[in-house]
């Protein structure tokens, strides 16, 4: 049974989480601030994000008050965008100083994104104790400045000295949301809960909550490859994709191949999955881990930096997953795919080594930390 935390100066503690733009920022930043709240019910929580993004929608569907900074990205390409950023900043900057003022926070909680920048300094500026929690393994500069300012740095892969001061970081992993690794889910009703042949070998393939444009092309041009073979294959389209690929898996009258826009129950999915083909975020592999789940890891060619290949090949070095490049994908994917899938040996070394990666209980350490600080 959790003790239940005592109140700071005979009021609930204050905190302040940001986290946004994807997906991969705002559901660690949720899954923080669901730890704080089952540790501490009493404790206010207060999210800022930045305005037309997702997490405006995302984190008021998950039970939590947020605020809005009209930050905007900096785009490294030539674009009059750009033009207006300085305005953009030093007006979020104001506004994020404001926010510190009249909440009082007892901590900040920056988990990446536009909006994290301006608050974390903000509450720098205060002395306020400050936590970056980084889920890749090469950081934004936005984060590689914070970090010479944050009071604690959590992160989720090794050698990450390079970027950080080592004195202020800790191995945490990448908080993901509850009940993915479900042992009351089962892989043959999982299996039959998509319609599908528990006796044959399941594939799983998404490219994040909008689909990949590239894996869907690739996974389009061998469906005749794929409906000829064994394997069946659960395939998250995204919303734009998803009526022409019914389509065409109508057309090849190929019952083994369900097709989804967006998969709601992804604890079912995972369960149901022999192998996984997917893009490299650092979300989508640190639940990759949880399930301990084999891979083959298409990193998307334009994220900032590159981080998503510097992710992925964290994880192939390790013997977990197998990493193709977006441009070679067309050739070669299809055929690794169906190759790795007859490999029963391989796919049990890969499925113990990515397990070996995972750390299930990143959010509870996370939440200690916490809560040291404050």
């Amino acid at each position: 049974m959790k003790r239940r935390l005592r109140l700071k100066k005979d009021r609930p503690y204050r905190i302040i989480l940001s986290g946004g733009g994807t997906g991969g920022h705002i559901f660690p930043a949720i899954a923080i601030a669901n730890g704080i709240r089952e540790r501490m019910p009493e404790a206010e929580i207060l999210f800022v994000g930045a305005k037309g993004k997702m997490e405006m929608e995302k984190v008021p569907k998950a039970g939590y008050r947020i605020t809005g900074l009209p930050i905007t990205a900096f785009y490294r390409s030539l674009s009059l965008k750009n033009l207006l950023f300085p305005i953009r900043l030093l007006i979020s900057l104001i506004l994020a100083n404001r926010i510190i003022c009249r909440f009082k926070p007892d901590l900040v909680i920056g988990t990446g994104g536009f909006a994290s920048g301006p608050l974390l300094r903000a509450a720098t500026w205060h002395h306020i104790p400050t936590l970056l929690q980084e889920q890749n393994s090469y950081p934004g500069v936005t984060n590689r400045i914070l970090a010479k300012k944050v009071s604690r740095i959590c992160v989720a892969y090794d050698g990450m000295e390079e970027y950080f001061p080592a004195g202020k970081m800790m191995m945490t992993g990448n908080p993901v949301r509850p009940g993915l690794d479900n042992p009351g889910i089962t892989r043959d009703e999982s299996v039959n809960h998509f319609g599908l042949d528990p006796q044959k070998p399941v594939v799983l393939l998404f490219g994040g909550s909008q689909g990949a444009r590239s894996l869907n092309l690739t996974i389009t041009a061998g469906l005749g490859k794929i409906s000829s073979s064994s394997v069946q294959l659960i395939w998250q389209t995204g919303v734009s994709y998803r009526e022409t690929a019914e389509s065409l898996v109508s057309e090849q009258n190929a019952s083994i191949i369900k097709v989804f826009d967006f998969i709601y129950d992804m604890d079912r999915a995972y369960a149901a999955a022999d192998l996984v083909v997917c893009r490299s975020g650092a979300l989508t592999l640190s639940e990759l881990a949880i399930v301990g789940k084999p891979a083959i890891l298409v990193p998307f060619p334009a994220a900032a930096a590159d981080h998503q290949t510097k992710n992925a090949n964290a994880f192939a070095s390790q013997g977990a997953a197998i990493l193709i490049p977006d441009h070679q994908a067309p050739e070669t994917l299809i055929g690794e795919m169906l190759k790795l899938i007859d490999n029963q040996q391989k796919l049990e070394s890969m499925s113990l080594r990515m397990k070996a990666l995972g750390k299930p209980n990143s959010t509870q350490v996370i939440v200690n930390e916490v809560f040291k600080l404050c």
